[in-house]
């Protein structure tokens, strides 16, 4: 771990200002500090481990203001009261839940001692399933705090899907204009990631928005938000991304991850049984499964690199580009093998139509 001064040379952020400025609004101006990360982005976040007296804390500077926090404490305050295990905000000596320090917002919550959840134990990823559907159906009449920033996503994701579409479309010309190496590798790939995002679209313009099961939704549910603690209890951390949206949003979000992983790639089992576990717990409809997925299929790496390298191509590492490209289509085969096969599977399980 690096030191102090090694890590933060920005003075406003240096160990004596944390202590005197933000620790002692919780009595804990003499406590040892630790950095455990520093993002300095437009978004910019620290997190700090600050141990005093045998306990220790995770102080954190968020990147939104009060509205936007009081989003995340009502959702914090919700999930906790629903018996899902989150780290809630701690009081500052005057009673409030964070610290203004030179107009930026600081929180305090206790420290979880814990090990990441990992892809790669199917006893964790089966929890990790569980508990999001219960989160889901816990708060689908979730209502945040009065005064409250408005976190509301609910996007069509056809509309997104169509949007996407017509990009690998728009990059398919752009690559036979230019002809370089990048052009080479995305073009011999087209045609099956044009027949996977045909598959994807097609399932998306079959969805009843209104039949979407609605709730709050982490927004980052992936392996590092997931902690088990020594009793094997799992806590969800971090939700700075949290909002009102589509479940199954959240869902893709975390099979998706799993699935583009080189251990557990596309494995058609796997994601069944993850969809019967969530299901089981709260049960999905037909166009929750539509959703699911047109999300999960969709070749998003596959539309994204090829969209950004085009839209930069005369700036960028193209190297790096390349590297990118060839690592999202390795599993192109397997990616297209699940397709051919998902809907089937799952319309004869469920006795549906998508």
């Amino acid at each position: 771990m690096k030191k102090f001064s090694d890590e933060i040379s920005n003075d406003i952020f240096s160990e004596e200002r944390i202590r005197h400025k933000v620790l002692n609004h919780y009595g804990l101006e003499n406590s040892n500090i630790t950095i455990i990360k520093f993002k300095d982005t437009d978004k910019q976040r620290i997190v700090f481990k600050i141990t005093y007296e045998n306990k220790s804390y995770c102080l954190k500077k968020v990147y939104f203001d009060e509205k936007n926090l009081l989003f995340v404490y009502s959702a914090l305050e919700w999930l906790s009261k629903n018996n899902i295990h989150t780290p809630k905000l701690l009081d500052t000596l005057d009673g409030n839940k964070y610290v203004n320090y030179n107009g930026m917002l600081f929180i305090l919550t206790i420290w979880i001692d814990g090990i990441k959840c990992s892809f790669d134990e199917t006893s964790h990823v089966l929890t990790a399933v569980r508990q999001l559907a219960y989160a889901h159906k816990c708060s689908k009449n979730f209502t945040p705090i009065k005064g409250s920033k408005k976190r509301e996503g609910l996007t069509d994701i056809y509309i997104t899907t169509l949007k996407h579409f017509n990009q690998i479309l728009l990059s398919y010309n752009y690559s036979i204009k230019t002809k370089d190496h990048f052009s080479e590798i995305f073009l011999e790939f087209f045609d099956v990631n044009l027949e996977i995002a045909k598959f994807s679209l097609e399932i998306a313009s079959n969805i009843n928005n209104n039949n979407l099961s609605k709730s709050l939704c982490h927004g980052d549910y992936v392996s590092k938000n997931l902690l088990f603690d020594k009793d094997d209890n799992i806590w969800l951390i971090d939700l700075d991304k949290c909002k009102y949206e589509y479940s199954m949003q959240d869902f893709g979000y975390f099979l998706r991850r799993l699935l583009r992983r080189d251990k557990t790639a596309w494995n058609i089992e796997l994601a069944l049984r993850l969809f019967r576990e969530y299901n089981e717990a709260n049960k999905m409809s037909t166009d929750d499964f539509r959703y699911l997925i047109s999300y999960i299929c969709f070749p998003q790496k596959y539309w994204k690199i090829s969209r950004d390298y085009y839209r930069n191509k005369n700036k960028c590492n193209k190297k790096l580009f390349v590297d990118m490209l060839l690592k999202a289509t390795d599993k192109t085969s397997s990616h297209l093998l699940f397709v051919k096969n998902i809907k089937s599977r799952i319309e004869n399980e469920y006795n549906i139509k998508l």
